[in-house]
């Protein structure tokens, strides 16, 4: 009787397995005969997208995310993409008759963003902060299938942090902690929308001179100031050498502080920087701030 009823369990267990649905991934994307929605990236900021090989598309963003939502901001499909997979650039949806928001990102942090909602997209500092690019509209679908060429800009701002003396012996490590940007943005207008405490660590070896450290942050407004602690630690995580700063920083612009780290005197937050400003092709503009 055991046996027998060991063998009926496993028949149950069996038919049960192959009547269930397959649950589908939060990502769906779809070979683009099946869709009626295509998406293709055709510009970051100033760069044609077209134009990137593999190597260099690395150099301006690693990750795509394609996120659909309806009306009331609720996503219903979201494709993730990385450097090097096939259909890196394009993606391809199936939706019924109605109108949706879209949103398309390009970046280069460890990962995938929080893109549940669109008033609030979330990095975070283990993802890592990096150059991103956002495209968002509303798009009809209707009963013709269509294909969106969409051109996505910049919505971060950059401090560029230069130490040009030498690291110390004994210091191995640097900490940037920054206020008043956001990791978190909301798509439909690119702009922060959290009090975020960002933190970024780098490894570093004495002897080094010159060394740069950039920093993203999605600004509140379209101008902003960040206010940055850097602390040098030792291999045993002791405080060895720690400055302030209150950086004036814009959207889709280069702020680059230069000076001595080490070596220079210890100024005040209230400080006055010397200010040279320079026209970049890729961004809409940089400033030169000395402390």
């Amino acid at each position: 009787m055991k046996r027998l009823y060991s063998i009926a369990l496993t028949l149950c267990l069996a038919l049960f397995c192959a009547c269930e649905k397959p649950i589908l991934a939060d990502d769906e994307s779809l070979q683009k005969e099946d869709s009626n929605l295509t998406l293709s990236i055709s510009q970051l900021e100033q760069t044609s997208f077209a134009s990137l090989t593999r190597a260099t598309a690395s150099d301006v963003c690693t990750h795509l995310n394609f996120a659909i939502y309806n009306t009331e901001r609720t996503r219903l499909k979201q494709t993730n993409q990385k450097v090097g997979d096939s259909d890196f650039g394009t993606a391809s949806f199936q939706l019924p008759e109605g109108s949706y928001q879209l949103v398309a990102l390009a970046h280069s942090s460890n990962g995938n963003p929080t893109m549940t909602n669109p008033a609030k997209i979330q990095f975070t500092n283990s993802l890592g902060y990096t150059d991103t690019y956002l495209y968002h509209t509303t798009v009809t679908v209707g009963s013709e299938p269509q294909t969106l060429a969409l051109s996505l800009h910049r919505i971060v701002a950059l401090c560029r942090f230069v130490i040009s003396d030498a690291i110390p012996t004994g210091v191995a490590r640097l900490e940037f902690t920054y206020k008043g940007g956001s990791g978190h943005f909301n798509a439909t207008t690119g702009l922060g929308v959290t009090n975020s405490t960002q933190v970024v660590k780098y490894d570093v070896q004495a002897g080094q001179k010159g060394t740069q450290y950039d920093l993203y942050t999605f600004l509140h407004e379209t101008e902003g100031i960040i206010h940055l602690k850097v602390t040098a630690y030792d291999s045993a995580d002791n405080m060895q050498h720690e400055r302030e700063f209150d950086i004036p920083m814009t959207q889709n612009k280069v702020t680059w502080l230069t000076g001595d780290f080490f070596t220079g005197v210890t100024p005040s937050t209230s400080q006055a920087f010397t200010t040279t400003i320079t026209i970049d092709t890729d961004w809409s503009g940089e400033t030169h701030l000395t402390y």
